[in-house]
């Protein structure tokens, strides 16, 4: 293929910053000075710099990292270390919104204006904010001119950051020789405005420290470590029970381990709820090699942080799990893909790494039995559709985020074309407990159908928010009591249960208990565990509406029901919120309906299938949208 590179040079840190990634280049042909008369007449490297395509994105995190954009001169120095086509990068450059190809600050304050936060104050803090500071910078291009100060901090709007039980939100990045990240909550004006005006951020993490009200309690399986046992230090994991099961798996084989999986009934916790014994089977099974193992840690749905906690207070049996979960379906190497918004998941689960594999328990040869398996964190950059099990492969190939048509499925044609497992995080840390004690004795905790404890993350108007571990088929009344229930005496008017590709339900549903079987026949999902509580003093109307927002924003754009759909449906409620109904409300919920339906049943991926969910259950379940006119204020 001919590569025409774009004429403007990289700057010196944009080189340093690829280097470093990449290590230095071998000849002009793949980014090094020109004028060698060998260079002149002979192509080589080609072929080794195309199986290199993979970390396209790594390279363009690392452009952004050093100097907080990626320039014209530093796309095109990636693209000729690659031998990626510059249309074909800049593709992948525009499709996460952390990325940025116009100049930006060195210093970005992103606050978080989705609807956990909204519900907790967000709107009033972003209105101080811009009345304060100024306006935020744009997304993306807007057609007009701007001038920008680099050495001059910014803010940005920003989606759920998932630090929905400490909102407000924030994430602070800050580009330069020794990045800065940092996830902030509560976050008040007089923060911001500190932030804004030069000052550090916080050195603690204390707003991203995992917020488990249930801390100590004997019955809690998965979190039972979470907040009492030091997450950094592997000598305090295995003093606590931990890697004992990693050392049993190897006893008992593959196939055995296999074989409790499925007798445990484990289904998936990010929301398909497929059988994991099934998916690890039908991989294990699979003739063609090598195997890969992907642990989805991109949780972005909004109201979704217990995968967060899980990776930044028990980071070292998340890596166990993704080695048992490797030895059992015959994987040699796995991929974490990592939420770009999580900086201290990411220095914890590195750290957890290290240490493994240091003490034999990753890498050539685990606990000396001949097993080789070892794990590489990918980091997203900022793009909700990448949750989609086949999204992430086409990410970590260094593409577009963009789903496949199934079939081929993932567990025959997967990451580069090869049988490829995805769990996420809470799927796996129920291995352990599987091995240890038996696929039967898992099963005997829940209900038949659906087995095990669940993780909640319950947030919005609730008075103690946190993840929360009980049983499958507790209620949802009960959890909330759990949660301490609705504060300041306050009624509850509703919850969101599922997050944004869930469902309202109404306070007099409270009874529903918490299993997959319940709520399917409920007309409801369990979704990724989002519980978000909603008071009499949430404008709901509001927050379907950003929900619909949500959902127009994250569209990967590649299929028509949803790239088009999630704007028209967007569109019509706020031509009924703002008393502009074309042809009565009435008719524009029936125009809504019909688009849902199109949404649902043409798109290719899971998003737009689930895009009108919410904004239904509010029409249909809550009555939110009264077929009566409103008039304009």
């Amino acid at each position: 293929m001919d590569i025409r590179l774009p004429e403007a040079e990289p700057s010196d840190e944009e080189r340093i910053a690829i280097d470093a990634l990449l290590g230095p280049p071998e000849s002009a042909w793949d980014g090094g000075s020109r004028g060698r008369s060998r260079d002149s007449h002979v192509s080589y490297g080609g072929r080794a710099a195309r199986e290199r395509r993979h970390l396209l994105l790594p390279a363009l995190q690392a452009l952004q990292a050093r100097v907080g954009w990626i320039s014209e001169g530093g796309l095109g120095y990636v693209c000729a270390r690659l031998s990626v086509p510059p249309a074909d990068a800049w593709g992948v450059a525009t499709f996460y919104a952390l990325l940025a190809t116009e100049p930006r600050p060195r210093r970005v304050v992103h606050v978080c204006d989705d609807i956990a936060c909204r519900a907790r104050g967000a709107r009033a803090l972003t209105a101080a904010i811009e009345s304060e500071c100024g306006a935020p910078l744009p997304h993306a291009e807007n057609g007009g001119h701007i001038a920008l100060d680099r050495e001059r901090p910014a803010w940005m709007r920003s989606p759920c950051l998932g630090l929905c039980d400490a909102v407000p939100a924030a994430l602070v990045t800050e580009a330069g020789t020794s990045p800065i990240e940092r996830q902030l909550g509560n976050v008040t004006i007089g923060l911001v405005r500190s932030l804004l005006a030069g000052a550090a951020p916080p050195k603690t993490d204390g707003a991203a420290e995992a917020m488990v009200p249930q801390r100590g309690d004997p019955a809690l399986r998965l979190l039972a470590r979470a907040g009492s046992v030091d997450p950094t230090r592997l000598d305090a994991y295995r003093a606590a029970g931990g890697g004992k099961a990693l050392a049993r798996a190897l006893e008992l084989g593959p196939e055995r381990v296999i074989a409790e999986v499925v007798e445990s009934k484990l289904v998936g916790r990010g929301g398909a709820a497929f059988p994991t014994g099934r998916k690890w089977d039908a991989v294990r099974r699979q003739p063609a090699t090598p195997h890969y193992l992907i642990c989805n840690a991109d949780e972005s749905e909004p109201g979704t942080f217990k995968d967060r906690v899980l990776l930044t207070h028990d980071p070292f049996a998340v890596v166990e799990s993704m080695a048992i979960a490797g030895f059992a379906t015959g994987c040699e190497k796995g991929y974490l893909y990592l939420r770009a918004e999580y900086p201290l998941a990411h220095e914890r689960i590195g750290n957890a790494l290290s240490q493994m594999r240091r003490a034999g328990m990753l890498g050539e040869n685990i606990l000396g039995r001949g097993v080789r398996f070892d794990i590489e964190i990918r980091r997203g950059a900022g793009a909700y559709i990448c949750g989609e099990e086949t999204a992430i492969f086409e990410s970590i190939e260094g593409k577009r985020g963009e789903p496949r048509n199934k079939p081929p499925y993932p567990v025959q044609h997967g990451l580069f074309g090869k049988p490829t497992v995805v769990n996420n995080v809470e799927t796996l840390a129920n291995i352990p407990r599987i091995v240890l004690e038996g696929g039967a004795a898992f099963a005997r905790t829940g209900t038949a159908q659906s087995t095990g404890t669940r993780l909640f993350c319950l947030s919005g108007n609730v008075a103690r928010p946190g993840v929360y571990e009980v049983a499958c088929g507790t209620t949802l009344g009960a959890l909330l009591e759990l949660a301490g229930g609705v504060p300041n005496g306050r009624r509850l008017a509703a919850i969101l249960l599922g997050g944004a590709a869930g469902a309202f339900v109404r306070p007099d549903e409270l009874g529903l208990r918490l299993t997959h079987e319940d709520t399917r026949a409920a007309g409801v999902t369990l979704g990724s565990g989002v519980v978000m509580v909603f008071d009499e003093t949430v404008d709901l109307h509001d927050a379907v509406l950003r929900i619909a927002a949500f959902f127009r924003d994250e569209s990967c754009g590649q299929c028509v029901p949803c790239r088009v759909g999630t704007v028209r449906q967007e569109e019509a409620l706020h031509r009924i919120a703002g008393g502009c109904a074309r042809g009565g409300v009435a008719a524009e919920l029936a125009l809504i309906d019909e688009i849902g339906v199109a949404m649902r049943d043409g798109s290719i991926c899971g998003l737009g299938q689930t895009a009108y969910a919410a904004v239904e259950s509010a029409v249909k379940r809550l009555r939110l949208f009264p077929t009566a006119e409103r008039k304009k204020s």
